[in-house]
């Protein structure tokens, strides 16, 4: 099985930018949207062999999270069940024969950390929400999750330590998820492999620079280790300040 994850910063702009080629090229088994920024009925995506979901942020232009899928789930959940967390349309939850799949677009703390204390909260109640589905069956989940784990993540860990998505407290969120028994499938495979990300500015030409940090994942549960093939990240792919990321696995 092939999943793609793509932060697509507004899915009405990426669509002017080839988002279709490259969805059509890599034709994956789920792909899967974060901040697609759109309301209902704004555009008619055209995945023909797909089932399409959406959550859809209540404030416009905003957020917003889809998964496009070749099978058909058995059982679609849109949030985690709190109220607090679920006006933003950050998560989509199928549930397959033998696993669930996620896609999630986690808070940003925003500058001068606003809103360091509501992500932190954010943080705990979405374990909880995996722990919770986890003792039914695996889980794969992915998206942009606004951190990057360790200094190897980033191209300028020192000056951005302590910036939105590389404070500690961020950071010690994600090692919490892994000490549960959960795996970042590119460290995985590429435990010691630099100067790969997934996100860079707009600003000063950080993409043409690979000033970026890597901040969008695929994480599965500790049990279907053996399964994981690959995990690849897409950074020759534009129409976005996030490029597409990649799971293969045998499932």
């Amino acid at each position: 099985m092939k999943f793609i994850s793509w932060n697509v910063n507004g899915i009405r702009a990426c669509v002017q930018k080839g988002f279709y080629d490259f969805f059509k090229e890599i034709d994956a088994d789920i792909f899967c949207l974060q901040e697609t920024k759109m309301q209902a009925g704004q555009l008619e995506m055209d995945t023909p062999g797909y089932h399409q979901y959406f959550n859809y942020a209540e404030k416009k232009g905003y957020s917003g999270t889809a998964i496009f899928t070749k099978k058909e789930p058995l059982g679609v959940t849109y949030g985690i069940g709190i109220e607090e967390h679920d006006k933003e349309g950050r998560v989509i939850t199928l549930e397959f024969e033998d696993y669930y799949f996620i896609t999630v677009y986690t808070p940003n703390s925003k500058q001068q950390l606003e809103r360091l204390e509501y992500r932190c909260r954010w943080e705990d109640d979405f374990l909880a929400y995996l722990k919770g589905l986890e003792e039914k069956k695996p889980v794969i989940f992915c998206g942009d999750l606004n951190v990057a784990h360790k200094e190897i993540d980033l191209k300028n860990p020192k000056t951005n330590h302590h910036n939105a998505g590389f404070t500690d407290e961020e950071r010690e969120k994600f090692t919490k998820l892994t000490e549960e028994g959960f795996i970042d499938t590119f460290r995985y495979f590429y435990p010691d492999k630099e100067g790969i990300y997934s996100w860079w500015s707009y600003r000063f030409k950080s993409r043409e620079k690979n000033a970026g940090w890597r901040i969008d994942y695929f994480v599965t549960s500790g049990s279907l280790k053996d399964r994981l093939e690959d995990a690849k990240i897409h950074t020759e792919v534009m129409g976005s300040d996030h490029c597409p990321v990649e799971l293969d696995i045998n499932i």
